[in-house]
């Protein structure tokens, strides 16, 4: 009887796990067609915007519809439409450059046609590039941080877009950060470089699409600017909200969490610390030789700063600053991404390690302007010299706080979902 009972158990529970996993596949399968990506809308039902027409394309491993389709291969296959050429920015079409490589121009292996690097002598289509093109299409995954330099490759197409009478699709994809939550310093027009064009903050909370209207209107551009937006996304998901897969956008950019920690863990590019390139955590994992792991980590868990925690961690990069040499320092674990606040986290970490290793700890030096790599990632100068000075990060965030009020007004005009 017992033997019978036991069986009648294991039965019915097995009948539940499976139809709770039947049930969590139907509804991936409902989300996965709720959800549509901006390549997905153009080729599915707005494909007049370029059928018929000689395209040029702007895009990257992340070019990809749901199916991990290349965009390149898809516009290529396709009888209704003119692929004429492929153009590269930091990393390459094939993402095979590593960070500040330049990419030569060179013919695609697959396709036959020609890549035109964004990332080397120019960095602006030339009308030379854009001969045999009349629409110029803009595909690429962004992280949601100011100073991720795909969004300015974008807004320069968009200039030579308008300089050269061509119009210009950017195709929509969503900010793996979510979009509602806008952090950081805007940036002030002195401090302009390829890793912040505009007056924005670091963590902006804006598609590329919403990003291209606002740059187009707000900076002066003026394109021919058509956005294609996505479907089904909502401002408050996440990247592993969606059904997509994570397709590394850059080499350094492995995951979700190295996008959740970078608008604060690339501060430590500014100084003499290693910020994890050349490791499999760049960005969570920061360090030197001359820290002491356990110390610094029991001083920034002190804090008790918001949904993050670190640990100990001694790593040894495999290129960038320190390869080949161990280094001490922390991992960032986010414990709460809600809670989360990467950029005054970022600045914790660094005034923490200046303070506390004041005679090794180093900005990276002036150029001849007068402005370090630290100032163009913060987009001022006031922040270097507000932790030299010895101020509270709290002092600082508030100094941030207007003009991060004025550029929320100015963004909700440009804000699609």
């Amino acid at each position: 009887m017992k033997k019978w009972l036991a069986s009648i158990i294991t039965l019915v529970l097995a009948l539940s796990c499976f139809t709770f996993a039947l049930a969590d596949h139907d509804d991936d399968d409902r989300r996965s067609k709720k959800f549509k990506l901006g390549v997905e809308v153009l080729l599915n039902e707005q494909k007049d915007l370029i059928k018929g027409k000689k395209v040029g394309l702007i895009t990257n491993p992340t070019g990809v519809d749901q199916e991990m389709n290349s965009i390149v291969d898809l516009l290529h296959d396709d009888p209704e439409v003119e692929l004429t050429a492929l153009y590269g920015p930091e990393h390459g079409v094939r993402g095979s450059a590593q960070a500040g490589q330049y990419v030569e121009y060179y013919v695609d292996e697959k396709t036959g046609l020609p890549v035109y690097s964004l990332y080397g002598k120019t960095r602006k289509p030339t009308p030379e590039m854009l001969e045999d093109v009349e629409v110029l299409l803009f595909d690429i995954q962004d992280v949601g941080t100011r100073f991720y330099t795909y969004i300015y490759t974008m807004a320069l197409a968009m200039e030579a877009a308008k300089e050269n009478n061509i119009p210009i699709i950017v195709l929509d994809r969503p900010n793996p950060l979510g979009g509602t939550k806008v952090e950081g310093p805007v940036l002030e027009p002195k401090y302009a470089s390829f890793i912040g064009q505009y007056a924005i903050p670091i963590r902006h909370g804006m598609t590329v699409g919403e990003l291209a209207k606002l740059f187009n209107k707000e900076f002066g551009i003026g394109a021919a600017l058509t956005v294609v937006e996505m479907k089904g996304w909502k401002r408050n998901m996440y990247y592993d909200d969606t059904p997509l897969q994570w397709v590394l956008p850059s080499p350094n950019m492995p995951t979700l969490d190295t996008a959740l920690v970078y608008p604060g863990g690339a501060l430590i590019e500014g100084t003499n610390l290693s910020e994890g390139r050349g490791t499999t955590k760049p960005f969570e994992l920061l360090g030197a030789p001359f820290i002491n792991s356990d110390d610094l980590a029991e001083k920034l868990n002190s804090l008790k700063l918001p949904g993050v925690k670190f640990r100990a961690a001694s790593f040894i990069p495999t290129f960038s600053k320190h390869s080949g040499v161990l280094s001490h320092g922390v991992q960032y674990h986010i414990t709460d991404r809600d809670a989360f606040k990467p950029v005054e986290t970022g600045l914790h970490v660094v005034k923490t390690i200046h303070d506390m290793y004041p005679d090794k700890f180093q900005f990276r030096a002036e150029g001849s302007n007068g402005i370090s790599f630290f100032d163009n990632l913060t987009g001022n100068r006031w922040i270097r010299d507000g932790i030299n000075q010895g101020k509270s990060v709290e002092e600082l965030t508030e100094q941030w706080q207007d003009g991060l009020d004025e550029f929320k007004k100015t963004r909700k005009k440009y804000l699609l979902y």
